[in-house]
């Protein structure tokens, strides 16, 4: 029998509409490769969504991008429902999203990371709580949503005015200069290093979605045993954290150490995303991957 295939999108996070791209490109590949897909805009209303799985789908393809699809709440749903599910689990998935928590697994790991420290914005406003540059990051935001380079004390604050909508404490972050470089991993595989290149300063939300709005070079330009570190590192920070399926790890390199910046549960599967395009680095093509990605999917044990 055709297995049924549900994939969801969209949501109600700052990546709606990164999420409803990987989501129809998700839809497209499965049915070429001979699944019965049935696509869903996940709306903030359960009884509703409850609706949509009945006929209660095989698999549920999870192409949510950002808070409550990538943070273990919309796996946790499924996990009740006893549906498998694509990407990491309840665990994991929070994890990962909680940017202070992952870099405690991180450090306990030893992965390298850059210095942080927690604050309230009013802490931050009132100066010294580290000395620039650094990055004022959310704590469970993705695709770079609400990060700022801070690269003196005369630059301003991005909630100096009140119009931050991501809580009442910040990561603060030193900046690492360097090279920003990004490894998939499927399952007990990463695939390779790409280098990001762009204009903007930093690998920003519309770096990673405009079209032109960077350039990626597979593999990167690096020395051998900088190579197969990044590798490993991202192969030991999916580990630490409990990912299984698909997952993508972010990197500076500032010339002479690898530092993490954050683990993707659920990397994008847009036509400009990084994950895809490492896979077919390697000669797992579009279809193949979704398809991978859909015989591995499992509920949490």
């Amino acid at each position: 029998m055709t297995k049924q295939v549900a994939v969801f999108m969209g949501g109600w996070s700052a990546e709606r509409d990164v999420s409803l791209v990987s989501g129809a490109s998700c839809t497209a590949a499965l049915r070429r490769a001979g699944y019965s897909v049935t696509a869903i805009d996940v709306q903030r209303d359960v009884s509703r969504l409850m609706d949509h799985l009945y006929p209660r789908p095989d698999v549920v393809l999870n192409a949510l991008h950002g808070r409550y699809g990538e943070d273990g709440c919309i796996q946790g749903l499924l996990n009740i429902m006893d549906i498998p599910y694509t990407h990491s689990g309840v665990t994991a998935s929070a994890l990962a999203m909680d940017k202070p928590l992952a870099k405690k697994v991180f450090r306990a790991a030893g992965i390298p990371v850059a210095p942080d420290r927690i604050a309230t914005r009013d802490e931050v406003l009132a100066g010294g709580v580290m000395e620039p540059p650094y990055v004022v990051k959310p704590f469970n935001e993705g695709s770079s949503v609400g990060i700022h380079i801070i690269q003196s004390e005369a630059d301003g604050l991005p909630f100096a005015e009140g119009s931050w909508p991501y809580g009442p404490k910040v990561m603060i972050e030193k900046y690492v200069p360097g090279r920003e470089l990004t490894v998939a991993v499927m399952g007990d595989r990463p695939l390779c290093v790409t280098e990001i290149r762009t204009e903007r300063g930093f690998y920003d939300f519309d770096a990673k979605y405009a079209q032109g709005g960077s350039s990626h070079q597979l593999p990167a330009d690096l020395p051998k045993d900088v190579y197969d570190e990044a590798l490993r590192l991202a192969q030991a920070a999916h580990d630490a954290l409990g990912c299984r399926g698909l997952s993508r790890a972010d990197f500076r390199y500032d010339g002479e150490q690898l530092y993490i910046l954050e683990v993707n549960t659920q990397p994008g599967m847009t036509p400009t995303s990084l994950a895809p395009e490492q896979a077919a680095h390697v000669g797992i093509g579009f279809e193949d991957l979704v398809t991978w990605m859909v015989e591995n999917a499992e509920c949490d044990a």
